[in-house]
């Protein structure tokens, strides 16, 4: 049996409890590499704002989190449904282990009109490896050259994304350091030290149920299914096998699931959050009413999947910003859903400044 929860918890709450269980409350310190092991796995396409992802929900600048990856404590690589996604160290073995087959199979069928089959990607694997042995760090243009893989009409036949992803899903190749702007590979092995033993992939999946819902909760089972990449079937398998190690709450004939830590009244306070395009309070929900406004979510994302850095107040997105980087102080524009809170920027212009501190640079607020 799982616990029952008895509290009062609205459907219009949830996305305050979401605050609680995503860290947005900073509630205790922590290491960068300590909130991205919370989640499991935090979205990472758009790198600056991933950094900052990180950064809101600790006390850390950009230039630690920076270092956090370059040490490998926090590994960026592609992995789940598939996207760019920030992994703690400790977790990205057993997390390949369990979403490599099924995302390298989704790989596979793209690429087999192309003539690209198992055995061509390994023949690729193996002259990546060979590139990279000896802790280099190469950039993906490097590492293309160096395969002399053709061009037809300037263009590549097979696109060198699907090969470094599929390099990466096999447990080869993880980020290296960044060299100078541009992002690098090195492989996975001497980067990071490969345990012992594996997980079965039941045991796989429970962990990674357990870790969603304690860093996202409170979340439905298609919440889940649409953040792992893997079918409600399986899902709810893996929900069925967590068995005291979850609770759960019935809201409008909706089964919301969670940690067993207890949500407390005096976690719901006044907030405001910038928070980066791609964040987890938006992305990692198959539905988003909870935290936005059906009306306003095309103001947020689009239908393709591009997600803008968004403000919220109290758990709900009201608007939109984004930043410019220049010499000497960063510059941020915004663009609030109503005139509502248009009328009240400078309380709101208080959760900027959070953001202030994690670049060490002025902000000015257009």
């Amino acid at each position: 049996m799982f616990n029952i929860i008895v509290l009062e918890m609205t459907y219009q709450e949830i996305s305050h409890h979401r605050l609680v269980s995503q860290k947005l409350y900073k509630t205790t310190k922590s290491l960068p590499q300590e909130i991205v092991h919370h989640f499991g796995a935090m979205q990472a396409q758009d790198y600056a704002m991933a950094k900052w992802a990180i950064g809101s929900r600790c006390d850390a600048f950009e230039a630690a989190i920076e270092e956090a990856i370059n040490s490998a404590q926090i590994i960026r690589t592609h992995i789940l449904r598939p996207t760019w996604h920030f992994v703690s160290a400790d977790d990205i073995y057993w997390m390949l282990d369990l979403s490599g087959p099924q995302v390298k199979r989704i790989i596979l069928s793209d690429t087999k009109k192309y003539g690209y089959d198992e055995k061509q990607f390994d023949k690729i694997n193996s002259n990546i490896e060979k590139m990279l042995s000896g802790n280099n760090y190469l950039t993906r243009d490097e590492i293309m050259q160096g395969l002399n893989i053709k061009k037809v009409s300037g263009e590549y036949v097979l696109s060198p994304v699907l090969i470094m992803m599929y390099a990466e899903l096999d447990g080869l190749v993880c980020n290296g350091k960044m060299k100078g702007k541009k992002n690098t590979y090195t492989l996975l092995e001497e980067r990071v030290t490969k345990p012992p033993t594996k997980l079965t992939k039941e045991e796989g999946l429970a962990k990674l149920a357990k870790r969603y819902f304690e860093s996202h909760g409170p979340a439905t089972l298609l919440d889940f299914s649409w953040w792992s990449g893997f079918p409600p079937t399986t899902c709810k398998t893996a929900i069925n096998a967590l068995e005291l190690q979850l609770s759960s709450i019935d809201i409008e004939g909706q089964t919301y699931w969670f940690g067993n830590q207890i949500f407390h009244e005096n976690y719901l306070r006044e907030s405001v959050h910038f928070l980066p395009a791609f964040d987890e309070i938006l992305i990692s929900y198959k539905t988003r009413e909870a935290s936005i406004l059906l009306e306003d979510q095309s103001k947020a994302f689009t239908n393709n999947g591009i997600f803008k850095p968004v403000i919220l107040e109290n758990g709900k997105v009201i608007g939109t910003w984004k930043r410019t980087i220049k010499k000497d102080h960063a510059k941020i524009e915004t663009q609030f859903f109503n005139e509502t809170e248009s009328s009240k920027k400078e309380i709101l212009f208080e959760g900027i400044k959070a953001f202030e501190n994690y670049l060490e640079m002025k902000i000015v607020i257009e």
